[in-house]
């Protein structure tokens, strides 16, 4: 049995209830396609005799119209034909045709400055949960920080605050991540950092392995390996944005080795021999 008549039947078995009307349902998917209930008919392949009952019930001798439940044929014929999610159907999604998620070549919002060149939206810790539900919003994009780099360019980018120690000891908390807007999920190179945002995670920075041909997915891993941080995968359905990262400024300034001071003191001392000779 195929994916769509088990959503149909589980929904039925599931959902139908005296309180769901169904009827009405169908009408609104009959006016929503600017159709009558003739067209509608001979789209689903039924009589129009079949989707008038339905709609506006049967003439009773009492003067009154009964209305016919739709048989299940009739049901995966329309949403076969219309593409409606079954939920609309049968249970109570609002949502009338089912959504087929497809990954942005672009980002929804960019900044522009004066001269017409792109800048790059800060997004900090505090603006993760906003950015989340924002990110496809001017106003809210237009809220944050942003800013002109000319060594960024071929390219829309945003910069984000590393939070946490996930990707420690390479990116700190407090970190700044320069990512460059991925347009296709296939250009996603094992082993880079990315920033990907997704409704079930958030904002997060992760090392990527690509299997979005092979299975349709992202395996997110982090560096670091106290054991905090397990991989996970995530659906390329579920992916909003990703970003490459190609810049990152950290507060964090490197501490100088051990052997690097000894070579420092040899450094020094040969320099006194030498001077001393002189």
């Amino acid at each position: 049995m195929q994916n769509t008549q088990k959503e149909i039947l589980f929904f039925i078995h599931t959902f139908w209830t005296p309180m769901i009307d169904i009827s009405e349902k169908i009408k609104k998917i009959i006016t929503h396609f600017n159709l009558n209930n003739y067209s509608f008919s001979k789209r689903v392949g039924v009589t129009p005799t079949t989707i008038d009952s339905i709609v506006n019930g049967r003439l009773q001798p009492d003067g009154t119209r009964k209305k016919t439940k739709p048989g299940y044929d009739v049901l995966m014929a329309i949403v076969k034909e219309f593409q409606v999610n079954p939920e609309y159907l049968f249970a109570q999604e609002d949502n009338l045709l089912k959504e087929n998620k497809t990954y942005d070549g672009i980002p929804k919002v960019v900044a522009v400055n004066s001269e017409g060149n792109e800048n790059v939206v800060f997004v900090p810790a505090k603006a993760r949960a906003g950015y989340l539900n924002g990110y496809g919003d001017t106003e809210f994009i237009e809220s944050l920080p942003n800013f002109h780099m000319p060594q960024l360019t071929n390219g829309t980018y945003r910069c984000f605050e590393v939070q946490g120690d996930s990707m420690a000891p390479n990116f700190h908390n407090g970190d700044l991540i320069f990512g460059r807007y991925v347009e296709d999920l296939k250009d996603i190179k094992d082993g880079k950092v990315y920033v990907v945002i997704s409704k079930e995670d958030g904002v997060v920075l992760k090392r990527v392995i690509n299997r979005i041909e092979v299975s349709g997915k992202l395996i997110l891993k982090s560096d670091n390996t106290n054991g905090s941080y397990p991989a996970y995968s995530i659906n390329s359905q579920d992916i909003q944005e990703v970003w490459e990262t190609k810049m990152f400024a950290s507060k964090q300034i490197p501490e100088i080795s051990d052997i690097e001071n000894r070579l420092n003191n040899l450094e020094s001392q040969l320099t006194e021999l030498k001077e001393s000779l002189r």
